[in-house]
């Protein structure tokens, strides 16, 4: 079942959370939209589930309009940012009420229960209630209970916030097994970069209330068309200078070259696995180590280079990395330069890469 939304807009106290919203989602797809806290990733999910009105727009599932259907009445099970959970219930209960109130046979309930619980790895908690639950066992069964509804679109809000590193990497599989299984549409949202790439099909990159691209996640990674992409998506955050283009050359703090760009105000954009160290070919840049993250394999550098901060992030095997306070030279190579116009932050035509 594919899902759209048509021009959504939602505002509270006068301060948009949606504005002019659109996207459509295929069916069967697995899309993870991505963005900070407020973005409007919450929302967007509220008004899909039918908790919530648009102040404007439409939402259509495989082309009928149901915005101003009941929520009983769309086939969408929903996981929240909050446990949501039944207080007075066991946990089994609190996973089977989905399928209890949609009429389903015992049997089926207690199969999709067992199974759901050991994928999620809660077996153990079926008979305990919310109140003997730590936060991330709550969290895990707000997830198993969003699952087992009949549904034919899932909708995910940062599920997996709150949870153990290997578990969460453990549960990313899981869902996209399950998905694959049930023949489903899934949406899921997190703030989280990584999560975004390591789940998506398809990325959406979600900021201010709009869409600011949407495609496979690797064309968002090395294609941003949006500033805002570019920003988003990826670990560490990718540098952001504000400079201009005159005559041909870019000045944007340290980066001083040659691009096929329009003059005018700029914002030049530079992944951090972009930066080299020492007499590599490319863009001569000097700069000072204000701090060294050892990651093992690699370590993430923050410098200084003509006032503005860089961060770069280099492979270490068999090598140290700087140390805090020395001085280093820097290479870049200008085709890995990326120029986003200042005003509307949207990818220049002409720029390098």
């Amino acid at each position: 079942m594919s899902v759209e939304f048509q021009t959504l807009s939602r505002s509270y106290k006068g301060k948009p959370a949606l504005d002019g919203f659109d996207l459509k989602v295929e069916p069967q797809s697995f899309t993870v939209l991505c963005g900070p806290p407020a973005s409007g990733k919450s929302v967007l999910f509220r008004l899909l589930v039918g908790l919530e009105k648009p102040d404007a727009g439409r939402i259509l599932l495989s082309g009928r309009d149901i915005t101003a259907t009941p929520p009983a009445e769309r086939p969408v099970g929903y996981v929240p940012q909050s446990f949501a959970l039944y207080p007075h219930l066991t946990v089994a209960d609190n996973m089977a009420y989905p399928m209890r109130l949609a009429g389903a046979p015992r049997e089926a309930i207690a199969r999709r229960v067992d199974r759901t619980a050991g994928i999620l790895s809660i077996t153990h908690l079926l008979k305990k209630t919310p109140d003997q639950l730590s936060g991330g066992e709550k969290q895990r069964v707000a997830v198993a209970r969003g699952l087992l509804k009949d549904a034919e679109i899932f909708v995910l809000d940062d599920p997996l916030v709150g949870l153990d590193y290997k578990l969460r990497e453990r549960l990313m599989d899981e869902l996209k097994a399950l998905r694959a299984e049930l023949k489903a549409t899934f949406l899921y949202a997190t703030s989280d970069s990584l999560e975004a790439l390591t789940m998506a099909q398809r990325l959406v990159v979600i900021d201010r209330g709009r869409v600011v691209q949407h495609a496979e996640a690797a064309e968002v990674y090395h294609d941003p068309r949006h500033a805002r992409a570019l920003d988003l998506v990826g670990f560490p955050h990718a540098n952001l200078l504000s400079g201009r283009v005159a005559n041909g050359m870019l000045e944007a703090g340290p980066l001083r070259c040659a691009v096929a760009a329009r003059d005018g105000e700029v914002i030049a954009g530079l992944r951090p696995e972009a930066i080299r160290l020492g007499a590599a070919p490319g863009l001569r840049i000097e700069a000072q180590v204000r701090l060294v993250e050892n990651l093992g394999g690699e370590a993430v550098i923050y410098l200084e280079a003509a006032g503005r901060d860089l961060t770069a992030t280099l492979p270490i095997s068999g090598g140290r990395p700087p140390e805090i306070g020395s001085r280093t030279a820097l290479a870049v190579d200008p085709a890995d330069i990326l120029l986003f116009d200042a005003a509307t932050e949207i990818r220049l035509a002409g720029s390098a890469a």
